[in-house]
């Protein structure tokens, strides 16, 4: 694949966040599992204070979700920018946003990223190039469409990465940003999280093709089936399309084939799928037990190194609990920041 020469160079030690060498097998494994591992024990800990009335709203949990957002930040630089949809925890977390800043945000408190007003679906961090959260479906399409032509347009090599789901790909809208992008190359890749669900309906009832990798054939946009249940099956993709779209190819779709453990939303019972479906995904498809398994067999890392793995994680989301809770709620003045000019 070739790279366009006024684009500047994203190397493989960018991608890997700065390091001063290629990682090892070992660093790689284990950095991907600290992070989806952190970004599950992060849902769970959110289910908890959500069922404990300390998070209002809506509320959609990442869970079994972790290998795609973990597997494609891991193929880009820090610059790149990221925004996605209402299921979004992981992609902040991914992002390397501070978890007491995102916990804060979704119990409404001042030291959230958007100072208690956004909540889980709305929340952002420039710092950290990360766009949202949106809780209209599709609506983060054209946006992060239109932040790939910003980067194009200042001619400064970065990258849009835009997430959405199943459920969106039927909107109009997706197909009015994949015209644009495909027409002017855009440096745009679009990720399809086809947790097999939508809100509630199964792929197989609402679209009428399936293979939703295609849906960009019609504005010549290349597509691909990747098994997102598989961090390192997601990376290598990732990096592929990473290297097309920042070569100046134009726009890539990529359709992470996942599933998510919890319903929808925490109001959602879920009831429209089996458990021994649900109980199949996590017994063998779990991405962050067959990543583990891996580890133990090639015996990178013994079962008491992944128990002080798992005890640091808990400190830090327990830390990031208590530090929301005592966060102090928005004064009333806040409700008229950041609105008008």
């Amino acid at each position: 694949m070739s790279k366009a020469t006024n684009k500047k160079p994203a190397s493989d030690t960018a991608k890997m966040g700065h390091n001063a060498s290629a990682p090892t097998p070992k660093e790689l494994q284990l950095k991907l599992y600290r992070n989806m591992l952190m970004i599950r024990r992060f849902e769970e800990k959110a289910g908890q204070l959500y069922g404990m009335g300390l998070i209002g709203g809506f509320c959609h949990l990442y869970i079994g979700q972790e290998a795609v957002v973990v597997g494609m930040q891991d193929c880009i630089t820090p610059d790149d920018a990221v925004i996605t949809s209402y299921r979004d925890h992981g992609h902040m977390l991914a992002c390397g946003m501070d978890p007491k800043g995102i916990m804060a945000e979704l119990t409404g408190r001042i030291d959230g990223f958007s100072k208690g007003k956004g909540g889980s679906m709305h929340m952002f961090s420039t710092d950290k190039h990360f766009y949202g959260g949106h809780g209209i479906v599709g609506a983060q399409v054209p946006l992060g469409t239109g932040i790939g032509f910003a980067h194009k347009y200042r001619n400064n090599g970065n990258i849009s990465l835009v997430y959405f789901g199943d459920g969106s790909v039927n909107q109009g809208q997706v197909y009015e940003a994949f015209n644009m992008a495909s027409l002017w190359k855009l440096p745009v890749i679009y990720i399809i999280e086809n947790n097999e669900y939508a809100m509630g309906t199964s792929v197989k009832r609402s679209h009428s093709t399936t293979e939703l990798f295609r849906r960009g054939e019609g504005f010549a946009i290349p597509g691909r089936q990747v098994d997102g249940m598989d961090v390192m099956a997601v990376r290598e993709a990732g990096r592929e399309a990473v290297e097309y779209v920042r070569g100046g190819n134009g726009p890539m779709l990529l359709e992470m084939k996942t599933y998510r453990y919890r319903g929808h939303s925490m109001s959602d019972p879920a009831k429209y799928r089996s458990k021994d479906e649900v109980e199949e995904y996590k017994g063998k498809h779990d991405p962050i037990e067959n990543l583990k398994a891996k580890m133990v067999s090639d015996k990178l890392v013994t079962e008491d190194g992944f128990k002080d793995i798992e005890k640091e994680i808990k400190q830090i989301v327990n830390e990031a609990a208590e530090f929301a809770q005592q966060s102090p709620e928005p004064p009333e003045s806040e409700l008229w920041t950041d609105v008008l000019v």
